[in-house]
């Protein structure tokens, strides 16, 4: 018999397609892995205190003690949380329920610390993850070891976790779901910038050394551009050399610049210009913006005024103004020293920034205040013209990354590499964190080094070695005897003594290869203290090789028993607005107990 053709799927609006990866199928799965990483983390950082059954099988009971969230899970070393996602269930009075990330919060306030203020919004963002977990889910599936293999930008836009740590870790409130396609990373949507002409009055633009304005913005958007752009604002009888050129996110024009500044726009301070020419790929950093028509040019970031992870990203036009400065100083520190030189490191510098001073709302706020952050920019470096033959980049992100099978992007990588897992790493680590370990000695110097802030050089499959980004927000220097420029006075910080060593203990350890290692283990790469042996291998052929830093090595003792429990989601979880206090990121941390330091 012949087969009964299919029924044709009747066509859908524009607004029903908007939401088309919204399904009952795919949001199950997403609020079944949402679930799990949060029974993992808020275990990690002792919200929760998960009641073992025997044989690997635990229990989670709510406020009220009714409902009950029953799972297998393997604890590694750092306390991490291995937990099954399959074997999750839920059960109230006797009966099996469905599970749902949102009753999960509600059902456990208490014990999480939510209160009535809190709540209703950490609710908002976690069904923002959860709607953007189910777009990656509808996605078509690539391979971890296809992946291993494809272009620096498909790397980027194909990562699904997002933050390791945080929870809800996609909020990004203030995007629309038509926003959310046309600027997520992983929707992979070509992006052009909205150009705004400002007042030199009202605007400061600063270069690094061997940079000015016009030569800069010629090569970034060329001749005819700045052609078009011009005529632009003599139609409106106003002089172009009266202007300093700024990019901004088109979600910041439509939603805040072209309402908040009503007035700036108004007089003329602000002339909109129009699109530029070439398309952008957004990063995982959501503002930051890659060159997809020319991949040579400069990254662009810029201010975006939605709450993601306890912050409002803006830019504050007062930072930028030193940015240039700061990433010069590094830069020629880098250079300069022969321990970096020989682990290859690199830094993408953010060679020129540009901001504008609303002076009515300086007036009326705080230096820390998301009204003073809300049009300014920068422009980074691009890896791409430092590759060598048959290099590719990476984001160090993407080595948590895990495909739909399980099978891990890192594991990909070493079997490209034909390395033994345990050489692999040992290279990884030598370009990654000997690095961080002889800044933190030598000069009391500190990064933010997490996985979207390093990129990764690649040979073969090799993390050959690494970049650090994200350099002029993000860096410290913890002595408060070192003799700074002036312009880069700036990035010291007063640090409690107890405190300054958790720069490599939490972020790097913690918050990185604590992930790394239970990705490793599980998938059958490596054992846990075959891993962890070989990072203290590292710390401990570096600090052979400074015996000139001994003393810094004891009074800073890498390999001590145990250290705090800095915990990123309780930070969240009090203000998902704003997570540290800027005046004071160190005093604001939670710091719940300590961890057993697995290189002791």
């Amino acid at each position: 018999m012949p087969l009964t053709p299919a029924a044709p799927r009747t066509r859908l609006s524009p607004q029903a397609e908007a939401v088309d990866h919204l399904d009952p199928e795919r949001w199950a799965e997403a609020n079944r892995l949402l679930i799990r990483k949060a029974l993992a983390e808020f275990a990690h950082e002792r919200l929760l205190t998960p009641e073992e059954l025997g044989h690997g099988r635990y229990v989670v009971r709510s406020d009220d003690g009714l409902t009950r969230y029953r799972f297998d899970a393997r604890v590694f070393a750092l306390d991490h949380w291995g937990v099954d996602a399959d074997s999750i269930t839920r059960h109230r009075d006797g009966t099996e329920l469905p599970l749902n990330a949102l009753e999960f919060f509600t059902e456990l306030r208490g014990a999480l610390g939510l209160s009535e203020k809190v709540l209703p919004v950490y609710l908002e963002e976690i069904s923002s993850t959860l709607s953007g977990t189910c777009f990656k889910l509808a996605k078509p599936h690539v391979c971890a070891a296809d992946l291993a293999t494809a272009g620096f930008q498909e790397i980027e836009t194909g990562m699904t976790e997002g933050h390791p740590c945080f929870v809800a870790n996609n909020g990004r409130l203030g995007f629309g779901v038509h926003e959310y396609l046309s600027y997520a990373p992983e929707t992979a949507s070509p992006v052009r910038l909205i150009w705004l002409a400002a007042r030199r009055d009202r605007a400061a633009f600063t270069a690094g050394e061997g940079l000015e304005y016009e030569s800069f913005l010629r090569a970034e958007l060329g001749r005819e551009t700045l052609d078009r752009f011009d005529a632009v604002l003599r139609a409106q009888d106003l002089d172009p050399a009266d202007y300093l050129l700024i990019p901004a996110h088109p979600w910041q024009w439509w939603n805040k610049l072209s309402v908040t500044f009503a007035a700036e726009v108004a007089g003329r301070r602000l002339v909109c210009l129009g699109e530029g020419d070439d398309e952008y790929l957004a990063q995982q950093s959501i503002r930051t913006f890659f060159n997809a028509s020319a991949p040579a040019k400069h990254y662009v970031k810029t201010a975006l005024s939605v709450i993601n992870m306890g912050f409002m990203r803006g830019l504050s036009a007062a930072y930028m103004k030193a940015t240039p400065a700061i990433n010069d100083w590094l830069y020629g520190l880098v250079r300069s020293d022969e321990v970096l030189k020989a682990t290859g490191l690199g830094i993408i510098r953010e060679r020129a920034a540009v901001g504008y001073r609303h002076l009515e709302y300086e007036a009326a706020t705080d230096r820390y205040s998301p009204y003073r952050k809300m049009l300014a920019a920068l422009w980074r470096e691009s890896p791409v013209p430092g590759l060598g033959e048959g290099e590719q980049l990476a984001t160090m992100a993407s080595l948590l990354h895990t495909d739909r099978a399980g099978a891990s992007f890192a594991g990909a990588l070493m079997d490209r590499s034909g390395l033994a897992p345990a050489e692999w790493l040992r290279r990884y680590l030598r370009a990654y964190l000997t690095p961080l370990l002889h800044c933190f000695y030598a000069y009391d110097l500190v990064f933010m080094p997490h996985g979207e802030n390093v990129i990764m050089v690649l040979k073969d499959g090799v993390v050959d070695r690494v970049l650090f980004k994200d350099i002029a927000e993000e860096i410290a220097v913890m002595d408060p005897t070192a003799v700074l420029p002036p312009e880069v006075e700036r990035i010291r910080v007063d640090v409690p003594e107890d405190r300054k060593l958790l720069s490599i203990l939490t972020d790097v350890f913690d918050c990185f290869f604590r992930f790394l290692s239970a990705t490793l283990v599980t998938e059958g790469r490596l054992d846990e203290d075959v891993f962890w042996r070989t990072v203290a291998e590292c710390v401990r052929d570096y600090q052979h090789s400074m015996p000139e830093l001994a003393d810094k090595f004891r009074q800073y003792d890498m390999f001590a028993p145990e250290f705090a429990l800095s915990c990123l989601n309780r930070l969240q979880l009090r203000d998902n607005e704003q997570m540290l206090d800027l005046a004071d990121p160190a005093g604001a941390l939670q710091l719940i107990g300590t961890l057993k330091n697995p290189i002791a």
